[in-house]
């Protein structure tokens, strides 16, 4: 390969925007990613709180 071929390689690269569009959506999906993990640990413990009440209720305070 030449120093041109090499160039040449380089500039497509950097002009190709269908790159930059997978980026942008493995960012966004890196973000809803982190997101949906925080309410999974913010609401974990309220949401395990109810159904161990609700167990409890309907098996008569026998525990789950």
């Amino acid at each position: 390969m030449t120093f041109q071929t090499i160039s040449t390689s380089i500039s497509k690269f950097a002009k190709d925007e269908d790159g930059l569009t997978i980026v942008e959506y493995a960012v966004a999906g890196g973000l809803i990613t982190v997101l949906v993990a925080a309410a999974f640990v913010l609401l974990g413990g309220a949401v395990d709180t109810k159904i161990r009440a609700l167990c409890q209720a309907a098996n008569g305070n026998v525990a789950c």
